[in-house]
């Protein structure tokens, strides 16, 4: 991205900063203001991850709809664990969902996500994550605590995070 940042007119960088100076960072150690090269490489990161075209000018901040994902449920039948997310509106086709590794059941939160992927179609209002969450973490052992955090992107920017956590059940 930096490349890209260079590549720049001064006008399109300039362009960056005023749309970056009314965003604030999240950072773990603390949020400030954004300047325009990390506001260039947040937007592009994104749109670069889930296979859309990268952008020379800040596209207009959206205003983002309802969060449709509202749960996280782990089963575990005959030892066969799934995840599915409730859902009881339609996602869209721009929710993000991150996992977290499985960890001990005494974990309240949890801040070290890697992206799944994109949300799955939801059928009968519940969308099966666990493809997505096995992909990148093997199937979680019974009884650790699964994170899973989804957020909305539109045109690069994304929106506030929700998260869900769940323990995983002995079989039934």
């Amino acid at each position: 991205m930096s490349g890209g940042w260079r590549s720049l007119q001064e006008p399109q960088r300039a362009a960056w900063r005023a749309a970056a100076s009314g965003v604030q960072s999240a950072s773990r150690l603390g949020s400030g203001p954004l300047t325009g090269q990390q506001l260039f490489n947040k937007i592009n990161c994104t749109l670069a991850q889930f296979g859309q075209d990268q952008v020379d000018a800040p596209p207009a901040r959206p205003t983002f709809p309802e969060l449709a994902p509202q749960g996280l449920v782990i089963t575990n039948a005959g030892g066969v664990i799934t995840l599915r997310l409730t859902c009881p509106a339609d996602p869209g086709e721009n929710t993000i969902v991150r996992g977290s590794k499985a960890v001990s059941q005494g974990f309240e939160k949890f801040t070290d996500f890697r992206v799944l992927g994109t949300y799955p179609a939801a059928v009968a209002n519940v969308a099966d994550i666990t493809n997505l969450y096995t992909a990148r973490y093997g199937a979680p052992p019974v009884g650790t605590k699964v994170f899973v955090r989804v957020s909305q992107f539109i045109g690069g920017w994304e929106d506030v995070p929700i998260t869900f956590a769940a323990i995983v059940p002995a079989a039934a």
